[in-house]
């Protein structure tokens, strides 16, 4: 049998109230049964006579009992139960946004490609046991929204993000592509939901989309914190090796044209980056986009726990006060007397207006 808690355990010190009046209704009712054999003997009639076992009785008990089990929901008994539900899948997409994703060496460009390929995937995804956060990361991460199950949520801000990067031309920082903050930033993103709403044990997995930045050290330690978290990196790669001209700002009246900046696909940062992370590269151009996305689902999938015990305390309360409004009714089912009907009418009466108030 599970064990069972009370929440407000200085209740159950009024028991031995209910207790003694049960003593009291049990000493009445032997009253009674004594009376009725003492009756039978001494009278002879041509019918038997019948008479009921508790008789007026059997009010009064039911409203002995009832009090027993409101004392006992006022202290507030628990069940520890067992939950078993799927363990399911956690997704956080760590989308960059630094400037070389405005290169048009992809049809559009990189970033429309990638937000594109994003919608795909929200739309192959099935949302029952599986969630989703997107943060977009150029010199830092700039998170949009946290681990969610609800998909309209995901395409609200897909359909802000269409057309091109937040991260303005002009700010400096939108020319790093820091993959690293992201990261951190996702890390981060796991241990607050896990101190929120306790410790899941979903599969969970960073989807990195990226045209690539070098290998440093940095990167090394993000994907170690990651390895350590049990979360899997995956990278999508977005880009050619031929690439194409970042766009420029227009020069100033007194300022000279920049050079025109050429950005590739660094595939082999990319790659380093998945392997490090224990996760798996693709490249969209190279892989289908449909192919892409069901491969990172199968593959985070298959490593998912199939089902998963949560223990958790189920409040009895409730299940004590119907029972009570049960026993009670049936105890008024059971009165013959009329003066006791009215009195029960008018004490139900009361009860409403002070309700209702």
């Amino acid at each position: 049998m599970p064990p069972i808690e009370f929440g407000s355990p200085v209740f159950l010190w009024l028991l031995p109230i209910p207790a003694t009046l049960a003593v009291v209704w049990a000493w009445q009712l032997t009253r009674r049964r004594a009376e009725v054999h003492r009756t039978a003997d001494s009278r002879t009639t041509p019918v038997i006579e019948r008479f009921p076992y508790t008789g007026g009785l059997s009010f009064w008990g039911s409203v002995v009992l009832a009090s027993a089990l409101l004392t006992v929901a006022l202290a507030q008994p628990q069940v520890l139960a067992s939950v078993t539900e799927n363990a399911g899948a956690d997704f956080i997409i760590l989308q960059d946004g630094s400037t070389s994703m405005r290169v048009s060496d992809t049809d559009p460009d990189r970033w429309q490609r990638s937000i594109g390929w994003i919608r795909m995937f929200a739309e192959l995804l099935s949302w029952n046991d599986q969630r989703v956060a997107l943060a977009l990361f150029a010199h830092r991460a700039a998170p949009q929204i946290r681990l969610t199950r609800d998909p309209n949520a995901l395409f609200f801000f897909l359909d802000f993000l269409s057309d091109e990067p937040p991260f303005r031309l002009e700010d400096d920082t939108s020319w790093d592509t820091n993959i690293e903050e992201g990261i951190y930033w996702g890390v981060r993103m796991f241990e607050l939901d896990a101190e929120l709403y306790g410790e899941r044990l979903s599969s969970k997995a960073f989807i990195v989309i990226s045209d690539g930045q070098a290998w440093s050290g940095e990167v090394e330690k993000a994907l170690e914190l990651a390895r350590g978290r049990g979360i899997r990196v995956y990278v999508v790669g977005v880009g050619t090796t031929a690439g194409g001209y970042i766009p420029q700002l227009p020069p100033g009246p007194f300022t000279p044209p920049e050079d025109p900046i050429h950005s590739v696909l660094d595939r082999d940062s990319l790659r380093a980056i998945a392997q490090a992370g224990e996760g798996r590269y693709f490249e969209l151009g190279v892989d289908s986009a449909q192919s892409v996305v069901l491969d990172i689902l199968s593959d985070v999938q298959s490593r998912a726990v199939s089902t998963q015990r949560r223990e958790t305390f189920t409040e009895l309360y409730w299940y004590l006060l119907a029972l009570a409004a049960g026993v009670l009714l049936l105890g008024t089912l059971l009165v013959q007397e009329r003066t006791q009907l009215w009195w029960q009418m008018g004490v139900a009466t009361a009860l409403v207006v002070l309700l209702l108030r």
